[in-house]
């Protein structure tokens, strides 16, 4: 089953056809699902589990961890009832009044004597003995917070002082106590602001320091920095909460910190609609990906700021389109439930603290819900932003230092495709490294694992042999992948970073394989001039391009000259047409075929190319440039010869040709120029 919506108004949104009525009937959908699931109007929101993924808590968890997870069940499902029991509060599904089963379920959580206590902080701390623990139910009391204020009238209207008093009591031991210096400090700060709104003693000593600390994380254009990563969280969290704290404590408590929180919010609306391809589909990359198009709740967020910036009808395309990429697939839901994956399952993206109702953080992007039906989010017409503005085959890069994030939408693909640095991983974090140290992020092809200890998509993979043998499969070869990707910037249209190999703090950075990264935007991809930078040989060097979904797949190969293409031609697992190029052009040996099983999101078969090359003397004059082009399209029509082959020369400066010193310079048929040069990037490489 996929979502087909019975309400749709074309004329009003000419991209997605959605509308509230539609977005009602999409909550109805996915709850619908989640209730199908629940025996009884005293049962708790825990999902079924399948066993393709492996998720907390295990058979032999302590007990607070399976309260954790009733607690996650209970106010991620919360997120989409909570608008839906504003608009119909008679609404019953599989038998059970929704109003009645949140109104009932929240009190059950709160009380001690209950089977479906979930523990307040102090319970947990005796249960775990640790002062200065950290735990899940921290993070659902913010969700719990924004529901009950969404549904005030149907639900929190309705407690007895009494039941007030116990739900309050229950917040306020959370939002006082020990919380992760991160983005978790928001969770206590919606805590102590709902119980500031709703009449109940705060300590706006710790708000005022979790505020300060929030706001100093902020590294520009929107953008914060939660721990050593940027990803999605900046997004469905910094300025999503933010905006919630804002009107509930901020604009009159700390109108300072309020008025920079919205300023941010509006400075990331300048460019997060380009984030998003022309379809409005999320990028699968950073940590929790399972939570999907919760990432265009930021939208929300800048709509309830004050002075909010974004442009309504843009922003509720995307969050329609986004909401579309997943419910059209038939493999999302398995028994009613989101899946633990992107779109399938698809246990490489799982991580150690999602369960099986975590994926239910998606329902933040139905919090829109609770903006009202003649609200410009809903009646203003559908637009497409930078999409309807573009020329033929012209790509807009957007490119932004303080997140170290840069984005490029391609007209003649539909395609966003985002490349990051700022990267810092552990060695053996391969899940780490899977969802922030690939070279590009593809809007509709989301990021492979790997499908050999040699190759993987969009990374390098660098190994070093025995001298006896050459053979890049050789078992005692010791493969490395880069765990570290620090950020120069943008200079010239061509953006470059550094990439290490097996990274790590006690090893001095000589002592690292690295790359030299620099690649830049071309119509239906992106070209990469990359430098090696090794300190000892002999290396084997293998890239891979997307994983390619097989589901009967045409291969072909093309060449000019030196320069040698593999294209592919098939489609996706919804039948949509796909077609990848990968062209080498100098510094290459060659480019193979990989098929694989279970390491793709979208298909159970795969095909990786990738493309290898080794290196023989310690130290020598051989060739230091690695040129290659990924392009990707949604259709099965050729690509010209110039898009497969775009360059009309290279020019090194040394006289080996080899790119050993000086700038290389690649010209393009279309009269187009790139200089790479290296020179000076040593004085400005930032994490």
């Amino acid at each position: 089953m996929v979502f087909e919506p019975k309400y749709t108004d074309f004329e009003l949104s000419p991209y997605t056809g959605l509308t509230r009525k539609s977005w009602i009937e999409a909550a109805k959908y996915l709850l619908g699902g989640i209730f199908g699931n629940i025996e009884s109007a005293d049962k708790p929101v825990v999902m079924p589990r399948y066993e393709t993924v492996v998720t907390y808590p295990s058979k032999d968890a302590p007990t607070w961890r399976f309260k954790a997870e009733i607690f996650e069940g209970l106010t991620r499902s919360f997120f989409i009832a909570a608008p839906l029991i504003c608009e119909e509060p008679t609404l019953s599904l599989n038998g059970i009044n929704i109003r009645d089963y949140y109104k009932d379920q929240v009190l059950r959580a709160v009380t001690p004597e209950n089977d479906n206590y979930v523990y307040n902080y102090s319970d947990m701390k005796k249960e775990n003995g640790d002062e200065y623990a950290i735990y899940q139910q921290t993070v659902e009391t913010a969700a719990l917070v924004i529901c009950l204020f969404i549904c005030k009238k149907e639900i929190w209207d309705t407690y007895t002082q009494d039941e007030k008093d116990r739900i309050a009591a229950f917040l306020s031991d959370y939002a006082h106590s020990y919380t992760v210096p991160q983005n978790w400090r928001l969770f206590n700060m919606l805590d102590l602001a709902f119980l500031y709104m709703n009449g109940y003693e705060i300590d706006e000593d710790i708000m005022r320091d979790h505020a300060q600390n929030i706001l100093n994380y902020y590294v520009g254009d929107g953008w914060y920095r939660d721990g050593q990563s940027f990803d999605y969280y900046s997004c469905w969290a910094f300025n999503m909460y933010t905006a919630f704290w804002n009107n509930w404590y901020g604009y009159e408590k700390e109108p300072f910190i309020a008025e920079k929180f919205e300023e941010n919010s509006n400075k990331l609306m300048e460019t997060y609609p380009d984030f998003f391809d022309r379809d409005g589909f999320t990028n699968m990359w950073g940590r929790s990906g399972i939570y999907r198009n919760a990432a265009t709740s930021a939208f929300d967020g800048n709509l309830m700021m004050r002075n909010s910036k974004v442009d309504p009808g843009l922003a509720r395309r995307i969050c329609s389109g986004s909401l579309l990429q997943f419910l059209k697939r038939d493999d999302f839901l398995i028994n009613g439930v989101p899946t633990l994956g992107f779109y399938g399952p698809f246990t490489p993206l799982v991580q150690s603290y999602s369960c099986a109702e975590s994926p239910l953080w998606l329902g933040k992007a139905f919090l829109c819900l609770h903006l009202p039906g003649d609200h410009p989010f809903w009646t203003a017409k559908e637009n497409n932003g930078t999409w309807d503005k573009l020329k033929k085959k012209e790509t807009k890069v957007t490119t932004l230092d303080g997140p170290a994030l840069s984005f490029a939408n391609h007209e003649a693909s539909g395609i966003t495709e985002l490349r990051t640095g700022k990267v810092v991983k552990e060695k053996t974090d391969e899940h780490g490294m899977w969802n922030y140290s690939k070279l590009v992020y593809n809007s509709k092809f989301p990021w492979e694992c790997a499908v050999r200890r040699d190759a993987e998509s969009q990374q390098y993979v660098i190994g070093y042999y025995d001298k006896k043998t050459s053979e890049i499969e050789d078992k005692n070869a010791r493969m490395f992948k880069a765990n570290a990707t620090f950020w120069h910037g943008e200079k010239d249209g061509v953006l470059y970073r550094r990439q290490f190999f097996d990274y790590e703090l006690n090893t001095e950075t000589h002592w690292n394989t690295a790359m030299n990264l620099a690649d830049f935007a071309v119509p239906y991809g992106i070209m990469r001039a990359d430098k090696i930078r090794m300190y000892r040989n002999p290396i084997t060097i293998t890239l891979g391009a997307f994983g390619f979904p097989d589901n009967g797949t045409e291969v072909i190969t093309k060449n000019q000259g030196d320069y040698k293409a593999v294209i592919l031609k098939g489609h996706d697992h919804t039948g949509k047409e796909k077609q990848l190029c990968f062209s080498i052009f100098d510094g290459w040996d060659d480019i193979e075929i990989i098929n694989s099983t279970g390491t793709n999101p979208d298909s159970e078969k795969s095909i990786v190319l990738c493309a290898k090359t080794k290196r023989e003397k310690q130290y020598g004059y051989e060739k230091y440039f690695l040129i290659s082009q990924v392009i990707t399209k949604e259709s099965l029509e050729d690509f010209s010869d110039d898009d497969m082959f775009p360059i009309e020369r290279i020019t090194y400066t040394d006289p080996q040709k080899s790119g050993g010193y000086g700038p290389v310079t690649i010209a393009l048929k279309s009269g187009e120029r790139r200089v790479v040069d290296f020179y000076g990037t040593e004085g400005n490489l930032v994490l």
